[in-house]
């Protein structure tokens, strides 16, 4: 803006109202909502101190990443100093991130797009591995199998409220842990996802056209999305990462909150265990 070039879609402020950890917890807070229990840390003293008050395994992590660079989940001091030590060169003058770790919990990855006022949840992705695996290593599955009725409503629900808090205008990707009936909100990616060309595919909806209409200046009420055609889809379809094992020897083969893979694959079937078979 400030170099005069108008910025379409979601507003910067709104961006970073999503990125700043501080200030999203502070939002969640506001709205109600469930988020893990969470603090940030600029001294090894003070991560020290939340991570006791939060109590352990906790998932830490530097500020701004990208493919959850240099995050781990921790069990115990010793682990976090270790990880303190390993991080220095990404947080350098950013605060590291301290989350409890819901352990056990089902991870589920939502896709919507939004107008500023309406919104529509095109896909909610089930992840067939438990949270604390990096969205982008997950195989995830379309329609949800396991998921009560409740719990989608909860979760459609729970996306438009943020994405009206968020201002967005266009796409919106949010990540939730799911532990019985309880719903945590993880994060909100209040742009375009990985998963999009996935969901665009698995419903037939073409979510990135749709996103750049609305962020020119449409409505949503303008395109023909219901949730009744969702609803009809008779069949699953399945992302499965491509991890780079086969190519790349010593790498650690165990999945983590860090991504490992360097693409994707897709199966469709009106099975779900057939389409998981094809991924």
């Amino acid at each position: 803006n400030e170099a005069g070039v108008p910025i379409i879609g979601t507003s910067v402020a709104s961006i970073d109202l999503a990125e700043d950890r501080e200030k999203f917890s502070a939002l969640i807070t506001e709205l109600k909502m469930n988020q893990p229990a969470n603090g940030s840390a600029r001294s090894v003293k003070e991560a020290v101190e939340i991570a006791e008050r939060i109590g352990y395994p906790v998932l830490a992590r530097p500020s701004y990443v990208l493919g959850g660079r240099a995050m781990k989940i921790v069990y115990d001091q010793k682990g976090l100093l270790s990880f303190i030590e390993e991080a220095k060169e990404v947080s350098q003058g950013h605060p590291i991130l301290i989350d409890k770790f819901i352990d056990d919990a089902l991870e589920v990855d939502v896709d919507a797009i939004s107008d500023g006022k309406e919104t529509f949840v095109a896909g909610i992705m089930e992840h067939i591995e438990n949270a604390g695996i990096h969205s982008g290593d997950s195989a995830c599955t379309l329609p949800a199998p396991t998921l009560s009725e409740d719990i989608i409503q909860m979760i459609r629900k729970q996306t438009c409220v943020l994405a009206k808090a968020l201002k967005v205008v266009g796409l919106m990707n949010v990540q939730y842990a799911i532990k019985g009936k309880k719903i945590f909100v993880l994060e909100v990616n209040p742009r375009a996802s990985r998963t999009t060309p996935f969901v665009s595919k698995a419903t037939g909806i073409p979510l990135a056209k749709i996103a750049s209409q609305i962020m020119a200046g449409k409505k949503l009420s303008e395109f023909n999305l219901s949730y009744d055609l969702l609803d009809q889809i008779k069949y699953f379809s399945v992302k499965e990462s491509v991890l780079p094992f086969s190519r790349l020897s010593g790498v650690d083969i165990v999945l983590g909150p860090e991504m490992k893979s360097t693409g994707e694959v897709m199966g469709i079937a009106r099975d779900m265990g057939a389409a998981f078979a094809k991924s």
